[in-house]
């Protein structure tokens, strides 16, 4: 204790904390090499931003290859260490959690913005004046957000029509998948709205919308399914039914070994016989008893002994073997069944139904669909949709565009308000923000000047990555909102059109509010928790040999 207490006050810092700390403090040391490392993770994604962004190879700690523009993905798999940057990455995960879609404009936005505070500050502003401008700016933009709304009048309408479906998906799906919007977007259109309640308000579960990835075929060739798809074939020789009622069980079908160790002791061939026997009957009982309660498709969570086959195939059911709990789970969902960890016949409550089970063949492989018909698979609490592609990426890839398609619906049923996409959004904005810094007094109208500046960041990326010269567009969008055409954005097809200025005076392209909304506040948010860092202590990093560790990273800033 008494040494613990012999603080040396000429040390400073380092005579306070344990032996092997890193401290950095100053804008010098601290802020600027923050807002360096958040820029560096922005330039990685920034250039998968938008239809023509360019794909990522990432090969994770696994070796696992990851070919992908989804930016949630690329920030997960780069596995940073860096703590300023890991806020970056932190606030893409939490717009991917919430919307599903915009993580790539949280963190390029989150960059620029920190981009343009390294001239800020170079030029003698403080942070403070930074964060405070900053803050300010960030309320201005939600209010003229909020206006953008009135630009796209009726907003998606009603969230039951297909057609309004699709239009807030096909956007979503283009940003990933270019060229393959037309395609999927009525495939996910088409399974949400066979999830809906017809009680209810329109809404979408994202969990009752799943995917089955089947290699082979091209993407033309996917498909909705209303109501679970199982990656395997049935174990029968019987191989459909309709009317089908299921009976579901976590445990396998084999007979049960006893808790306690025994020994049996057999004296002659007749002792063996019986005892073989009386198993046998145990187990016919407990099938016979299953088939007399009206099931006739069984599916087991475990093994299937061949006995147990034998009496399922005797009494003329079904059988699929279902290795993962989740799918389990999904199945029961899908036919609301209840998974039993007992053998024996279930309940009325506990049997599930489906209007057919059949064992199908997709590109080779066998795979067993449990379909609810129904009017547009409205009895289905569940939908399947099939995909096909030539390679195992891109059948990764297509599935994440999926799941922002059906993360977009998810958003669009809870708040319908639209605004314009492609660019047409942060250029209005960013030139309402400049006028708006032009009535504020004080240091912070410097910042609040590089706030809307900083929005000019996706209408430029938009036009860099379709090819385009981006000053050209950015000039003739600017005038186009000078002009008041607040609908003017980006034209990503201009590209090698002699006469073409790469901007479309009234877009055709729309975004989610409520996804603009939280992209825009999770991106300002980030960059000023990372602002109102003035020093970083780091403690030796515990263990070793697992690489460069936070401090080194750091240091090499």
């Amino acid at each position: 204790m008494a040494q613990s207490m012999s603080y040396n006050p000429s040390a400073g810092l380092s005579g306070m904390l344990k032996k092997g700390h890193t401290s950095y403090s100053g804008i010098t040391d601290a802020t600027l090499r923050n807002v360096e490392a958040c820029r560096e993770i922005s330039t990685v994604t920034r250039t998968s931003l938008g239809p023509n962004g360019m794909n990522k190879l990432v090969v994770n700690h696994l070796g696992k290859i990851i070919v992908t523009s989804d930016c949630a993905t690329i920030v997960k798999e780069l596995e940073i260490e860096h703590p300023a940057a890991k806020m970056l990455q932190l606030a893409a995960e939490a717009q991917d959690f919430e919307c599903g879609d915009g993580t790539n404009l949280v963190v390029s936005f989150a960059g620029e913005l920190l981009s343009q505070t390294e001239d800020l500050v170079r030029m003698g502003l403080h942070p403070a004046d930074v964060v405070s401008g900053y803050a300010a700016a960030g309320e201005k933009l939600m209010e003229c957000l909020e206006e953008m709304t009135q630009l796209c009048d009726g907003g998606m309408g009603d969230g039951r029509k297909k057609e309004n479906l699709e239009r807030v998906i096909r956007p979503v799906l283009a940003a990933k998948q270019l060229g393959s919007e037309d395609i999927l977007a009525p495939l996910v259109a088409e399974a949400c709205l066979g999830t809906m309640s017809s009680s209810a308000a329109a809404s979408v579960n994202a969990e009752s919308v799943r995917v089955a990835k089947i290699l082979g075929g091209s993407i033309g060739q996917s498909h909705v399914i209303h109501g679970f798809v199982a990656l395997r074939g049935l174990e029968t020789t019987l191989t459909s039914c309709e009317n089908a009622k299921i009976a579901v069980y976590a445990c396998g079908m084999e007979a049960s070994a006893t808790e306690a160790k025994g020994t049996v002791l057999m004296k002659n061939a007749d002792d063996l016989k019986n005892y073989n026997k009386s198993e046998e009957k145990k187990m016919e009982e407990i099938i016979k008893s299953i088939a007399d309660s009206g099931v006739n498709v069984v599916v087991s969570g475990g093994s299937v002994s061949e006995m147990a086959m034998h009496f399922i195939e005797r009494y003329g059911m079904l059988c699929l073997k279902i290795g993962s709990k989740w799918e389990l789970r999904r199945l029961c969902v899908a036919t609301g069944s209840t998974a039993m960890v007992r053998l024996g016949a279930p309940t009325p409550d506990e049997m599930g139904w489906c209007d057919s089970v059949k064992q199908m063949e997709v590109g080779g492989k066998p795979v067993t669909v449990f379909r609810q018909k129904g009017e547009g698979g409205k009895n289905s609490k569940l939908s399947t949709i099939v995909l096909r592609a030539s390679t195992s990426s891109v059948l990764a890839d297509l599935e994440r565009a999926i799941d922002d398609g059906v993360h977009a619906a998810r958003t669009a049923c809870k708040d319908g308000r639209l605004v314009p996409g492609a660019g047409a959004t942060e250029m209005e904005m960013s030139l309402r923000i400049a006028a708006f810094a032009d009535t504020c007094p004080g240091l912070d109208q410097y910042a609040i000047r590089a706030f809307g500046k900083a929005l000019e960041v996706v209408p430029r990326t938009l036009a860099e990555n379709a090819g385009l010269d981006q000053g050209k567009v950015l000039a003739a969008l600017g005038a186009a909102h000078a002009s008041g055409k607040k609908l003017a954005g980006v034209d990503i097809d201009a590209m090698g059109k002699s006469d073409a200025t790469g901007v479309e005076e009234e877009t055709k392209v729309v975004d989610l509010f409520a996804t603009k909304a939280t992209a825009f506040r999770l991106a300002i948010d980030a960059a000023l928790t990372v602002l109102r860092v003035d020093q970083i202590i780091m403690s030796k990093q515990a263990g070793g040999g697992r690489g460069a560790s936070a401090a080194d990273q750091m240091a090499g800033m």
